[in-house]
C-alpha cells in the first residue's frame, strides 16, 4: 500500500482530528479493568470473536485519551482489516508525513485493530514500546494474536492481554434500559429480557434487532464465514476453509459433543494431526470452546475426551420452541457465560455439564430435574456443594446429604463468569 493511500486511510479513521468526536456507545464491564492499567506502560491487547466490540473499545479508548489532554492528533488509529500488505512502520511514516510531527515529541497514543494480519508487526510493536516512552500502544485481533507459533515470546513482559467477550447478560440489560439494581422487583422485566439476549447471542450490533433473517445473515456472515474463509486463511496456510466449517456446522446446531480428533479427521478424510489442528485454529479464533473432563488430576483431565461449544449458535435452534432445542441452547449459555473449564463423565456414562472452582458440579437442566450425575460425581469425590441451573425453578435439594441450589437461568447469568 503506497503512503498517499495510508494516508488517506488515516485521516478516514481518525475523524477527531478535524472535530470533535462524539463516542455514542455504551460502556463495557471491562473498561474499568483498561482504565486500571492504561496509565502503565505495557501495551494493551484486546482480543475476541469477530463482532464482539473491540474496535468500538479501540475508540472509546481514544477518546478517554483525548480527554486527558492527548492531543488529537496524536491519537492515532489505524486498522489492518483491509490493509494487510502495510506495516506498523508504514502507518507511523504516514501519519509523521502527514501531520509533520515526530512520534519522539510528546505522548501519542497508538491504536492498531486487526495487527496480526500485518506481517511482522511483533517486532515492529517491541522496537516502538523499547525506543518511545512517550507512546502507549493498544492492539486488537479477532483472532489470537498469537496464533502463529513462536509469536508471543518478543513481547514477554511488555503487554497486558484482555479478551473481549460477547455481551453478558448483566451488560445486555443495561444495553437496554432493564434496571437491576433490585432483581427480586424487577424480576419480570429481567426474564422477558433472556429470550431476546439468547436470540442477540451477545453482540452489540444485534441487540435491538428484532428481524430473525437479519440476525441469521449476521451470524452466518459477519462472524463464521468471515473468519472460516478470510481471517484464518490470511493468517494461517490453511489448504481447505471448508472443513473448518465442517467441524464447525454441526456443533452450531448440537452444542457439547464429545469429539475425537480421531473421528473428526476420519469423518472429513484428513489426518488426525490436520483435524487437531483445524480444531485448534476454531479455538484460537474464538469460535470454539473446550471442555477438560475434570479430574482432581490436571494431567489426566488433558487426556481424556474433551467436549466442544460453539462461540456462536445456530439461529433457527434458538427460534425452535421444543423442549430439546431449548434444553441445548440453555446449556450452551450458562456454559459459554460461566467461562466453564471442564465437564465430568465416568467410565459408566455419568455426566456433569459444567465443574466449577472448588469443585462444584453444576447440571443445567431445562425441564425435569434429573440428579443422578451429580449424585455418582459427589459420591466419587465427596464434594460438599452442587447446583442445577434450571429454567424456572428455585430452591433447594439434598442429594446424597448435599444440599443442592436450584437456581433460575436469569439470576444465574446474572451472577458472572466469577461467581459459583
Amino acid at each position: 500500500m503506497t503512503l498517499p493511500n495510508i494516508q488517506e486511510t488515516l485521516v478516514e479513521q481518525n475523524p477527531w482530528w478535524t472535530g470533535a468526536v462524539e463516542v455514542s456507545s455504551r460502556p463495557r464491564a471491562v473498561e474499568s479493568e483498561l482504565a486500571r492499567v492504561f496509565p502503565r506502560r505495557q501495551i494493551l491487547a484486546l482480543t475476541g470473536m469477530r463482532r464482539t466490540g473491540k474496535t468500538t473499545l479501540l475508540v472509546r479508548l481514544a477518546a478517554s485519551a483525548m480527554d486527558g489532554g492527548v492531543e488529537p492528533r496524536r491519537v492515532v488509529y489505524f486498522s489492518f482489516d483491509e490493509h494487510r500488505s502495510s506495516s506498523v512502520r508504514d502507518v507511523l511514516s504516514a501519519w509523521e508525513a502527514l501531520t509533520h510531527e515526530s512520534r519522539r515529541s510528546g505522548r501519542m497514543l497508538l491504536l492498531l485493530d486487526e495487527v496480526q494480519k500485518a506481517a511482522g508487526w511483533q517486532d515492529q510493536v517491541k522496537a516502538l514500546y523499547d525506543l518511545n516512552r512517550n507512546l502507549k500502544l493498544v492492539v486488537s485481533g479477532s483472532e489470537s494474536l498469537f496464533i502463529r507459533r513462536g509469536s508471543r515470546e518478543s513481547l514477554a513482559g511488555r503487554m497486558f492481554e484482555f479478551l473481549i467477550h460477547p455481551l453478558s447478560f448483566s451488560e445486555f440489560l443495561d444495553f437496554v434500559g432493564v434496571p437491576r439494581d433490585t432483581p427480586a422487583i424487577q424480576r419480570a422485566e429481567i426474564v422477558r429480557a433472556l429470550p431476546h439476549y439468547l436470540r442477540s447471542q451477545g453482540f452489540p450490533e444485534l441487540v435491538d434487532e428484532e428481524d430473525a433473517s437479519v440476525v441469521r445473515k449476521y451470524i452466518r456472515e459477519s462472524v463464521v464465514e468471515r473468519v472460516v474463509y478470510r481471517d484464518l486463511p490470511q493468517v494461517l496456510n490453511i489448504r481447505d476453509p471448508s472443513a473448518l466449517e465442517a467441524i464447525l456446522n454441526p456443533l452450531m446446531d448440537e452444542p457439547g459433543q464429545l469429539l475425537e480428533t480421531s473421528r473428526v479427521g476420519k469423518d472429513l478424510g484428513m489426518a488426525r494431526q490436520t483435524a487437531s489442528a483445524y480444531l485448534s485454529y476454531l479455538e484460537q479464533s474464538f469460535l470454539l470452546h473446550k471442555l477438560y473432563n475434570w479430574s482432581p488430576n490436571r494431567r489426566k483431565s488433558e487426556r481424556k475426551l474433551k467436549k466442544y461449544y460453539p462461540a456462536v449458535v445456530s439461529p433457527s435452534l434458538i427460534a425452535r420452541a421444543d423442549d430439546s432445542a431449548r434444553s441445548k441452547v440453555l446449556e450452551w449459555i450458562v456454559v459459554r457465560e460461566a467461562r466453564a473449564q471442564y465437564f465430568w463423565r465416568d467410565a459408566y456414562q455419568h455426566e456433569v455439564d459444567m465443574v466449577l472452582p472448588g469443585p462444584l458440579p453444576v447440571e443445567v437442566k431445562h425441564g425435569k430435574v434429573s440428579t443422578s450425575g451429580l449424585a455418582a460425581f459427589l459420591r466419587r469425590h465427596h464434594s460438599r456443594r452442587a447446583g442445577v441451573v434450571t429454567a424456572d425453578r428455585e430452591g433447594t435439594l439434598t442429594v446424597d446429604g448435599v444440599p443442592v441450589d436450584l437456581v433460575p437461568a436469569h439470576n444465574f447469568l446474572l451472577r458472572g463468569p466469577s461467581d459459583p
